[in-house]
């Protein structure tokens, strides 16, 4: 099974949190075959907004979303 992962952010209402202000306005970087691409994905989309405290990137890892106890596909 590929494991999958989602790059994806957005402005938050409070930099400490993920509570995304306008979720419809999210900006999808992309899903990537593995971790190492999504974290390079993320590291990229992350250093452009470095300056701007409520723009939060986060990696998801989808493959454990289609199984969650067992993190494999039913």
């Amino acid at each position: 099974m590929s494991k999958l992962h989602l790059v994806f952010g957005g402005r938050v209402t409070d930099p400490q949190t993920l509570d995304f202000k306008d979720p419809a306005s999210l900006d999808v970087v992309g899903i990537f075959p593995d971790y190492a691409a999504a974290e390079k994905a993320w590291r990229g989309a992350a250093q452009r907004t470095v300056d701007d405290a409520e723009m939060r990137y986060v990696v998801v890892h989808l493959h454990r979303l289609l199984d969650p106890e067992t993190g494999q596909s039913s």
